[in-house]
């Protein structure tokens, strides 16, 4: 899909607000409601507005550890890499996670409460999956950038 500088326009914005009343965009965009409503639409249909949710502060909800996960296969073949993503995908715990160039195939980004649950979390899912040879964990010792915007 082709984009053009007013769709931009509500892109940005919607980001920057995702709960902003249809009226209150097109206002902000310089169109009227239904026109804007059909543009949002649009975006929404063609996969550039994945969805919407709420951004949580990870410390103020009990998740005080942020580790950040590199993660090393015994192979690296497409059925072990989907099957490895497949079970990953269920652990709560991993919020983020990225298939990778380079020495390690997967970088995963997880949020606990404490060490001891990290610790849990490691010996009793994460190093029982099938494949996995080598894990080696940072810990984040504090976020000083965290967007969910584009630019």
């Amino acid at each position: 899909m082709t984009t053009d500088e007013v769709d931009r326009r509500i892109l940005r914005a919607l980001q920057d607000d995702g709960r902003i009343s249809i009226v209150d965009l097109a206002d902000r965009v310089g169109l009227s409601p239904t026109p804007c409503n059909r543009r949002v639409r649009k975006l929404e249909e063609a996969g550039l507005i994945s969805g919407y949710s709420a951004r949580i502060d990870h410390k103020a909800a009990g998740f005080g550890i942020t580790a950040f996960v590199s993660v090393e296969l015994e192979r690296q073949q497409g059925e072990e890499i989907t099957r490895f993503q497949s079970r990953v995908a269920q652990f709560e715990e991993v919020v983020t996670g990225a298939l990778m160039t380079g020495s390690q195939d997967f970088l995963l980004e997880v949020v606990v409460g404490s060490l001891e649950e990290y610790e849990l979390f490691l010996q009793s899912r994460l190093m029982k999956v099938p494949g996995v040879r080598a894990v080696r964990s940072r810990f984040a010792l504090r976020k000083f950038i965290s967007r969910s915007r584009i630019p």
